[in-house]
């Protein structure tokens, strides 16, 4: 725990984190099982992973909010099945093609895990990728902020394939998600916060998972600049567009 939360990142609590050097490197966002924030929103998803229901056409979709999950899933899912992760914004039809006349490396590919599935922009590819994993019987999960169906596509073939995915939708935690959520990442990024000032944040922030996540963000950078750990007036300062008044923080 971050201050006086005694959660811990690498068996070491960040409690001693202050006073030492912060250097300015890029955040690389961990996303091991065990560092997964389960939650009930996100329990039915869990279950089509890890249970054994096959999948129809063994294909799936995630889908919902940004900053819910979604990619933490793909990639533990990957991780078990020694699946390819693929962006859907570089998806290419030669990228596809390529991907099942060689495989990987030369070797055949068995599963994988197309991340912003909606953000893909070659929908031939898109389509070949559903096509092929189905014919040849491999497992594929995809993920996007909408489900399949309403993916703006304009193919008929591809769109008549997205509405017949399997798509499981994916909330927003509930508030003692949300606090272990926000905890957790502010230890990843070993940014020292006293439980009141996380208390005061907790009032104030709405309730999304983006919305942890880009806090989390903008206090490291902040505390970095100033070289200090997080006060009540840094974090102000640095959440200033996104704190409402204590005890009437919105619904999201």
């Amino acid at each position: 725990m971050v201050g006086c939360t005694k959660l811990k990142m690498n068996e070491n609590t960040v409690a001693g984190a202050i006073g030492q050097l912060v250097l300015p490197f890029a955040h690389t966002p961990r996303f091991a099982a065990h560092d997964f924030v389960f939650s009930p929103a996100s329990a039915a998803a869990r279950s089509w992973l890890l249970g054994p229901t096959p999948w129809p056409e063994r294909r799936l979709a995630l889908w919902g909010a940004a900053g819910t999950g979604k990619t933490h899933l793909l990639e533990m899912w990957a991780s078990r099945h020694d699946a390819l992760m693929l962006q859907g914004r570089r998806l290419s039809h030669a990228h596809v093609a390529a991907l099942f006349t060689a495989g990987a490396g030369g070797n055949p590919v068995m599963a994988l895990a197309l991340d912003g599935a909606d953000d893909c922009r070659d929908e031939r590819a898109l389509l070949h990728l559903l096509n092929t994993t189905r014919e040849q019987g491999i497992a594929l999960l995809m993920g996007g902020r909408a489900a399949p169906a309403r993916w703006p596509v304009a193919l008929p073939d591809l769109a008549s394939r997205l509405r017949a995915t399997m798509a499981v939708a994916i909330g927003q935690p509930g508030d003692g998600v949300l606090r272990v959520l926000l905890l957790r990442l502010l230890a990843e990024r070993q940014i020292v916060v006293s439980q009141p000032v996380v208390e005061w944040l907790l009032r104030r922030l709405p309730r999304t998972a983006l919305a942890m996540q880009e806090a989390a963000r903008r206090l490291d950078h902040a505390a970095m600049a100033a070289g200090t750990p997080v006060t009540r007036a840094l974090a102000a300062r640095a959440l200033a567009d996104m704190l409402v008044a204590d005890g009437i923080r919105p619904e999201t």
